[in-house]
């Protein structure tokens, strides 16, 4: 009975973020996240509540919907410029961090599994149960590795709530900030500077496909 008390109100944010994800569902969400124009005018149609849904959609984004936080952050500066977009994104996305981190706490492996396979799980949970801060700081700060799910692997092991809290507030909101900037305007540059971002993106890109996995390896294997 006291275990069921202490998952109630965890079992109640996730059903009411997954009746708000399939409220949003049902509004149209989906057909508009093909870019972050399309989805700053879904967001805007909410007028006052605009900043509510983001920081919902946010969250949602870690949690129950894997939609890529690049695209959400960037529609949520157009939509409410740059510190208010980069702020509540990070902020959004620190809680929802928060928020699987405690479930997978409370829930253990079961609720684990609905989220990773078990590949993903050997591959992980060694590592973060032997290098725990060093490891989750460093692979939360680079794109090479599955943030969310490792923010979930991470409720199993014995890492004190405060200290994981720390690490995602301190390594998650780095990847939004250029997101946020470019949905803001806030760069500013002529259309060969895009250009060269562009053909960039698209090296990095390909460079990702081709020695992504050599880099992760690398690295998991300097941590064993």
């Amino acid at each position: 009975m006291k275990t069921l008390r202490r998952l109630l109100p965890l079992l109640a944010l996730l059903a009411v973020l997954a009746l708000l994800a399939a409220l949003a569902l049902r509004a149209g969400l989906l057909d508009n996240v093909s870019s972050p124009e399309a989805l700053r005018a879904w967001i805007d149609r909410f007028g006052p509540a605009a900043a509510v849904v983001y920081f919902l959609l946010q969250a949602a984004s870690v949690i129950v919907a894997p939609i890529p936080s690049n695209i959400t952050t960037a529609a949520g500066a157009l939509a409410l410029g740059f510190w208010p977009g980069f702020l509540i994104g990070a902020a959004a996305i620190f809680a929802g961090s928060c928020v699987v981190f405690a479930l997978a706490r409370r829930l253990g492996e079961p609720f684990v599994r609905r989220f990773a396979d078990a590949g993903t799980i050997a591959r992980y949970m060694p590592l973060i149960e032997k290098k725990r801060d060093a490891f989750l700081f460093l692979a939360l700060l680079l794109p090479f590795f599955p943030d969310d799910v490792l923010c979930i692997l991470a409720g199993l092991t014995r890492i004190p709530p405060a200290r994981f809290a720390a690490i995602a507030l301190i390594t998650r909101p780095w990847g939004l900030l250029f997101a946020a900037a470019v949905g803001s305007g806030g760069i500013s540059l002529p259309v060969w500077g895009w250009a060269l971002i562009a053909i960039g993106g698209v090296a990095l890109f390909l460079l990702g496909l081709r020695y992504g996995d050599a880099i992760e390896a690398r690295i998991l294997k300097r941590f064993r």
